[in-house]
């Protein structure tokens, strides 16, 4: 089976362990064993996993996990989750069960790679709904309907949106779903980001929280820093996890029963995370849009969540170039434009310490200052 390669994946395993300042990070300050369970207020939680059996444990992620999962929605309960290899795993295993050769795929575009990438390796009619930067990054539900056709099987999309942050709301989120409905397809909704809202009064509905067909799937890495758990999930109707499930067997038999119990531990207590993290994240959106603000060279549609950001420069070099000369000058880590297909933008993640980002934000500006 051919795929393309990964470009965004390829080119952070080649350099982001190589710098000193990594702003193409996007998850939220992940964190260290002995924070995550200081946090939690259970410094004492490996005493009492002693007696653990270091089994297979449940194949669908235990029950406390997947009841605490099941808490972030509203219609749906343990018995509609499937605890993945993380939201990878997830959207993977999702294509990998409703997709076949001749299928068509809609995606949303720039996106994630994987989101269309995966499918049309499997043999599908892709068609990518692109995304425009006057558009505010938002998908238009016209050019979606114009794009479906009798064959269509999954609708693709990832709100918040990865790389430009953009968020669609409940009233578009809607139409999407009702478009999908009406083409017989499903609606596969990347939702790694959900909760990272940069306006305290924004929020967004899950998409299987709107439609029968929608499929959602979600990650410990993102909103919730425990990106070392590699833990991440499906939530769907009974039939599409019975799928799931049929498929998983030829891939992964379980997840590794100290991440799952870890995880558990963040769902009973997820409103601390929440927290330190939307503090994190807000903090870091005023720093970066007053030094966006006061830099000509570079501009942006502001995110709405999320924890990162696509900027467009106005260098005449290419977008890698620009990166790597940013590696090589500054020890700083940017994402090149052309890892999503998109000359002239560059992706920067701001979940991290917000001392990481002020000291990459002035390294990049002397680094611009000497293309003036």
């Amino acid at each position: 089976m051919k795929i393309d390669p990964f470009l965004v994946e390829r080119f952070m395993n080649t350099y982001e362990n190589e710098v000193e300042l990594n702003l193409a990070e996007t998850c939220v300050d992940p964190f260290t064993l002995g924070e995550f369970l200081s946090l939690m207020r259970r410094e004492d939680f490996f005493q009492e996993l002693k007696e653990t059996k270091l089994t297979y444990g449940f194949i669908e992620g235990s029950p406390d996990l997947r009841q605490g999962l099941s808490n972030l929605y509203n219609r749906m309960n343990s018995e509609n989750i499937l605890v993945a290899g993380g939201a990878i795993g997830a959207n993977f295993l999702v294509f990998y069960s409703l997709v076949e050769p001749g299928d068509t795929v809609i995606s949303l575009f720039p996106a994630y790679q994987q989101l269309y990438s995966v499918v049309k390796s499997l043999g599908a009619n892709v068609k990518l709904l692109l995304l425009r930067q006057e558009n505010q990054w938002l998908p238009n539900a016209v050019e979606l309907t114009e794009l479906t056709d009798y064959k269509t099987k999954l609708i693709v999309i990832n709100n918040p949106h990865n790389p430009t942050g953009s968020l669609i709301d409940a009233q578009l989120l809607k139409k999407i779903c009702a478009i999908s409905e009406e083409a017989g397809a499903y609606l596969l909704c990347d939702e790694s980001y959900r909760g990272l809202y940069i306006r305290p009064n924004d929020f967004v509905p899950s998409a299987v929280d709107l439609s029968e067909r929608a499929i959602v799937t979600g990650s410990f890495s993102k909103t919730f820093s425990l990106t070392g758990l590699r833990l991440g999930w499906i939530v769907a109707s009974s039939q599409i996890i019975e799928e799931c499930m049929l498929h998983r067997d030829y891939t992964t038999i379980s997840n590794g029963v100290i991440d799952d119990s870890l995880a558990a531990l963040a769902m009973k207590h997820i409103d601390r995370i929440y927290k330190r993290n939307l503090k994190i994240i807000r903090t870091n959106h005023r720093i970066l849009s007053s030094w966006i603000k006061d830099e000509p060279l570079i501009d942006w549609i502001p995110p709405r969540a999320g924890s990162v950001a696509f900027l467009r420069h106005n260098l005449k070099i290419s977008s890698e170039d620009l990166c790597l000369r940013l590696i090589q000058d500054k020890g700083t880590f940017l994402v090149p434009g052309s890892c999503f297909e998109m000359e002239g933008f560059l992706r920067i993640g701001y979940g991290c310490k917000t001392k990481i980002l002020q000291e990459g934000l002035s390294r990049f500006k002397d680094f611009l200052n000497s293309y003036r």
